[in-house]
């Protein structure tokens, strides 16, 4: 008995698809606030969707590069600070 029905059509390739927008947007977002914790998602969300072969190949592209250009601006702000972590 299932109660509800079953799914018409792929859902995965979908799903890959929604993971390159949401890590481009995090990816963007990650360059403002958080990038510490928004550029590695970012660059997880763009792998796994480029390795489910995503359609929207350049977001996902670019959601890594701005993944790993979050992590850069963290250690540029670390060595120019002179610190491990961020000093409040």
């Amino acid at each position: 008995m299932h109660l509800t029905a079953p799914a018409a059509g792929r859902t995965g390739l979908r799903d890959a698809d929604g993971m390159a927008v949401a890590s481009f947007v995090l990816g963007l977002l990650g360059l403002l606030v958080l990038n510490v914790f928004l550029g590695p998602v970012a660059v997880v969300l763009a792998a796994v969707a480029l390795w489910r072969g995503t359609t929207r190949r350049g977001r996902a592209f670019l959601g890594l590069g701005l993944g790993v250009a979050d992590l850069l601006v963290l250690v540029a702000f670390m060595q120019a600070d002179n610190t491990i972590s961020w000093s409040f």
